[in-house]
């Protein structure tokens, strides 16, 4: 149960983590390039749709499974732990910048309102892109290196 639930977290933070990557740099990178018009409309979509239960599940999913990884290894101590307890406090830093940053410039994004209807598209795009993509890049580092913590826990695993 121990492997298990330790795989599954890695496997789970390992998506996040390129979700986030992918939008460092690749999606962010791409939309740099185009209109005003054209990027808030397509921020505006995506924020929408990523609100899906195969994102939320794997989102939230990361940190349960990387809970019960560190509950489940606090009687074997050593460090499998350490590394799942450093992936939790990386992986728990994730979650904080997503609900304390990027959540609230999407949400302020999406209530500028539809694309046709705003006034200052430039205004809009400025007070939210460059923010967003730097707490993005802080959220990529996070969930990667809480990854590589838990690749490390399972290297550790099979080495005891």
């Amino acid at each position: 149960m121990r492997t298990i639930t330790l795989a599954a977290a890695t496997g789970v933070t390992g998506l996040m983590a390129g979700l986030f990557f992918a939008y460092s740099c690749s999606v962010m990178p791409g939309l740099a390039a185009v209109d005003d018009r054209t990027f808030v409309g397509t921020m505006q979509s995506i924020n929408r749709r990523i609100l899906n239960g195969w994102f939320l599940a794997a989102f939230l999913g990361a940190v349960l499974l990387i809970a019960l990884a560190v509950a489940l290894h606090l009687t074997a101590g050593g460090p499998v732990l350490a590394w799942t307890i450093a992936a939790l406090v990386l992986y728990g830093a994730t979650l904080l910048i997503t609900m304390r940053c990027n959540v609230p410039l999407n949400d302020r994004l999406d209530a500028a309102g539809p694309v046709d209807q705003i006034a200052d598209l430039a205004a809009v795009r400025e007070s939210f892109e460059a923010t967003w993509v730097r707490w993005n890049l802080a959220r990529t580092v996070t969930s990667v290196a809480a990854f590589a913590c838990l690749v490390a826990a399972l290297v550790s695993r099979r080495a005891g």
